[in-house]
């Protein structure tokens, strides 16, 4: 039975011949009353290695798994888990480790590094190349292979997660099956924990044992979402029972070598509670104490297990002396840290004293002294961590951050313990937590930042840092609490004597969390104060730039037409020499596509921005917001090619950066929405549902990239004939009122018109396209390319107000030909057949058939065509009706239109036609 969590191979003082062995050697004797879960572990070993001692099966035929061992402090969680750790050694598995550690939860990827780093480091630089790949520069920081990078965009959580499961999966092929062990994943940094949440998702798809063992009663808050995984799993957690009376006495007439009395026996049973490391511990006290194992010294058996841990391991070291106490709170401040030279700095010891104090603790079963110091068991480093007087606690702490950064280790792991001092207003430790926050930023771990920001502005900062920490805690990574963000900006603003640049950034910051927090009024007053007070022209500029961009994004904002009358006379005067001017001709391309000015002038603007050098999408300061907005004129501009070609570098950019949080989910979504203008509707509904599966594993943090994909694939369902399946959708998903105040493309409450159109529920949708539409021409938003409400309603309208519904199909029809893309004129032409009866109808649809053949939509132009053949059909001019029947329903088969296409059929059956055999079966995504 191990139970040394240090080192397993060492558990049990024994006696023989009377003689006792060395104090601290200990000897493995064997598992008892763990059957149960050995035999499912054994289970789950020969399923991920082929039932075989050494693996022959292919990785696609070995079958992964999660088990998770679980009980008290002591209960013999390591036990197992180190017995499985053998025995898949033995079937030559390849094995990875870590272990929480109580003191050592803020340290980000702390767990993850203790995994991968020993496996990694065994590599030569070229197989970490390999094993990495596109990879390196996004994981190499977070485990410990090569520092961030010091320029660029740092990778977002996401990111990280995703290339942590691409090593492992890497590793898992090309060396064999892989076990995967935890223990005490209850102290896991949240960093960690939530990639193995993540990762364990999908542990049975590759040939890799994951092995957790933890506290149950001791999991954080972050935790919860694994536990709840793990409850489901099909083997469900593997609770350790206490070790029965039977088994103690076993344990203790075996470690001493000697015949116990049943009382003596029952006695420890009922100290220990069956707890098998007090148990361990309870036998090498009583061989050390040469107590013999008889009835009447069984009384002695509880001041024994008392001195385990807790007060009684207390007394017991001050018995031992100062020496020996202030290497043990070394140990415990500096945690996995505690190599012989730190510790023996930190309790300011010499080499003499530091050898006379560790061999003691080592002989007293305390500490083990190796290559780093350890103690023997969790509950021992907790005992005597709380037993330190706290402000002797907080100095440690304190010189250990010192200590740490002299050794070259760097500011994130000096900021573990400078979390732990008193603020006290030093300018150095501010300085160190800045730094650490940056180095944590660059790692992909924000929340891990935000802790270090927070405490450094606690210290408090000099007056000239402070309002750096205020602006770093308004990083974009960091806004999960846009109000939260909101404040520290604001009072980074108010900071006297700012240097301009600085103050320029702050108020950009400012203004866009504003925006997030839908409280744009306030975003106005910062940039109309913010522009007043510039006498720099080019600061001027951005600021205006940002005030339109802030406005420009949002449904609800009246100011825009005013914005837009400015920003129109502006780009007339500027020249396109820096990015501020050429970002402000991307903004004057989007504002001219919305507002329904001929595409020309949208396209001649959106040219002009891209320049010679094109956009970055991952430039933190800039945003993405503009190169996006420039490559959606060009597809609203009837130039899906140009916006499929700036989409699909933006996800490569995306993905090359560890961008792959809700900058990947958008772009997934939006090139599938280019691929449905396209008509290329299978791969369309196919990239929106993976920006959707992107989305959903983001939380709360992907809500607005879930409308984003939603409206995209419900309207993508509609075109496909599924309006079923997209009502259903829209009920699952929560799709309706309150709509998001910031826009998405498409437009979501008008895709709720069109879902509720396609139901037949038209009064519905009359109502919710009305409301649509007094807000966009509110804002001067009047193209019908790219927001078809008008178009809808007049389709909504005709059953019941004919001569309205006329109308409304004229006026979009006047709007689409001022923008004067083939697209907007034929999908207006078409409506406005559909509400003009007669020949003036079918001659409608003719133009519209016309107008659609110089589109780049092969769906509108089967819907046209497929529109006309019925016309001509129900006018009983059945000859004229099957040639665009005919071409119709091909067209639908490419696009995957189905329900065009089932319209097509229909009508050559009542026309007396044959209709050609179709293969437009509903496509089912993965």
């Amino acid at each position: 039975m191990i139970t040394d969590k240090a080192d397993p191979l060492r558990v049990v003082a024994r006696t023989t011949a009377g003689k006792p062995r060395e104090r601290g050697v200990r000897t493995l004797p064997r598992t008892l009353e763990r059957e149960a879960e050995l035999a499912t572990a054994q289970a789950a070993l020969e399923a991920l290695t082929g039932r075989s001692a050494t693996p022959t099966a292919t990785p696609a035929e070995l079958c992964g798994g999660l088990l998770a061992f679980t009980g008290p402090a002591g209960g013999g969680k390591t036990t197992l888990l180190n017995e499985v750790r053998r025995r898949a050694a033995e079937r030559e598995c390849t094995g990875l480790f870590a272990k929480g550690v109580e003191q050592e939860q803020s340290l980000a990827f702390h767990m993850v590094r203790q995994l991968f780093q020993p496996l990694l480091a065994s590599y030569s630089e070229s197989e970490r190349r390999e094993a990495l790949g596109d990879w390196y520069g996004i994981v190499g920081p977070c485990v410990g292979l090569c520092p961030p990078a010091a320029e660029g965009a740092a990778p977002d959580p996401q990111g990280v997660r995703d290339g942590l499961d691409w090593v492992v999966t890497h590793v898992a092929v090309q060396r064999g099956p892989l076990v995967l062990a935890v223990d005490d994943l209850h102290w896991a940094d949240a960093e960690s924990m939530a990639w193995l949440t993540s990762f364990a998702r999908r542990v049975e798809e590759l040939p890799v044992l994951m092995l957790v063992a933890y506290r149950p009663d001791e999991l954080g808050e972050g935790a919860a979402e694994f536990t709840d995984m793990v409850e489901r799993n099909r083997v469900r957690p593997l609770d350790l029972a206490p070790l029965s009376p039977s088994a103690v006495a076993d344990l203790m007439r075996e470690g001493l070598d000697t015949e116990a009395d049943d009382d003596f026996c029952q006695e420890a049973w009922l100290v220990t509670g069956g707890n098998p490391f007090e148990t361990v511990e309870l036998v090498a006290k009583v061989g050390d104490r040469h107590l013999a194992p008889i009835r009447e010294n069984a009384h002695a058996l509880r001041d024994l297990a008392a001195e385990t841990w807790g007060g009684g391991l207390v007394d017991r070291l001050h018995e031992l002396g100062q020496v020996t106490i202030r290497l043990s709170w070394a140990v415990a401040v500096l945690g996995s840290e505690a190599t012989p030279c730190l510790a023996a700095s930190l309790a300011a010891l010499g080499q003499a004293e530091f050898t006379q104090a560790a061999d003691v603790l080592r002989a007293e079963r305390i500490l083990t002294y190796g290559p780093a110091l350890e103690f023997v068991h969790p509950l021992i480093a907790t005992a005597i961590y709380r037993a330190i007087p706290i402000a002797t606690r907080v100095a440690l702490h304190g010189k250990a951050a010192w200590e740490l950064l002299e050794a070259g280790q760097g500011p994130a792991a000096a900021a573990r313990h400078l979390l732990e001092t008193q603020p006290e207003g030093d300018a150095w430790a501010a300085e160190q937590l800045l730094e650490a926050a940056r180095e944590y930023l660059r790692r992909g771990a924000p929340e891990a930042a935000r802790r270090c920001l927070s405490r450094a502005l606690r210290e408090p900062p000099p007056a000239e840092l402070r309002a750096t920490v205020l602006y770093e805690l308004g990083s974009p990574a960091l806004m999960q609490d846009p109000t939260a963000t909101a404040n520290h900006l604001r009072a980074a603003l108010e900071e006297p004597d700012l240097p301009s640049a600085l103050r320029q950034s702050i108020v950009i910051r400012l203004m866009r969390a504003l925006a997030y927090c839908d409280r744009l009024a306030e975003a106005s007053d910062v940039a109309t104060r913010e522009t007043g007070r510039d006498t720099d022209s080019h600061m001027r500029l951005r600021m205006f730039m940002e005030h339109f961009m802030v406005a420009g994004i949002t449904t609800h904002s009246r100011e825009v037409p005013v914005l837009s009358r400015r920003l129109t006379q502006l780009t007339r005067r500027l020249s396109g020499r820096n990015q501020t001017e050429r970002y402000l001709f991307g903004l004057r391309a989007w504002n001219a596509m919305v507002r329904g000015e001929p595409a020309e002038t949208a396209l001649r603007y959106a040219e002009r921005a891209l320049g010679s050098e094109g956009m970055r999408w991952t430039d933190e300061e800039w945003g993405f917001e503009v190169p996006s907005l420039v490559a959606l004129t060009f597809l609203y501009c009837d130039r899906p090619h140009r916006a499929e070609e700036l989409y699909t570098a933006a996800i490569e950019e995306y993905e090359q950066q560890g961008w792959r949080g809700v900058h990947l989910a958008l772009g997934y979504s939006l090139l599938g929405y280019i691929r449905f203008w396209k008509g290329r509707l299978t791969d369309a509904e196919d990239f929106v549902r993976a920006g959707l599966q992107l989305a959903d594993r983001l939380g709360p943090a992907g809500i607005h990239a879930q409308w984003y994909a939603l409206g995209g694939l419900i309207e993508i369902l509609i075109a496909r004939g599924e309006s079923a399946s997209a009502e259903e959708l829209a009920a699952s998903r929560g799709f309706g009122k309150p709509f998001p105040s910031v826009l998405t493309l498409p437009d979501v409450q008008t895709v709720h018109g069109d879902l509720l159109l396609a139901r037949g529920r038209e009064s519905e949708a009359a109502d919710v396209l009305t409301e649509v539409g007094h807000r966009l021409d509110l804002r001067g938003m009047r193209n019908p390319a790219w927001c078809p409400w008008l178009s809808h309603l007049a389709l909504a309208s005709r059953s019941t107000e004919p001569a309205h519904a006329l109308e409304l199909a004229r006026d979009a029809l006047r709007r689409a030909e001022r923008f004067g893309t083939a697209t907007a004129v034929g999908h207006a032409v078409r409506v406005l057949a559909r509400v003009t009866e007669g020949p003036e109808g079918i001659a409608q649809l003719r133009r519209a058939v016309t107008v659609l053949e110089r589109a780049p939509s092969s769906y509108e132009h089967a819907s046209a065509l497929v529109e006309l053949g019925t016309a001509l059909r129900r006018a009983g001019r059945l000859a004229e009706a099957a040639g665009p029947l005919y071409r119709g329903v091909d067209l639908a088969a490419r696009c995957e239109a189905g329900g065009v296409a089932a319209q097509a059929r229909d009508e050559l059956v009542a026309a007396g036609l044959r209709p050609r055999h179709l293969d437009v079966t509903p496509h089912k995504s993965p």
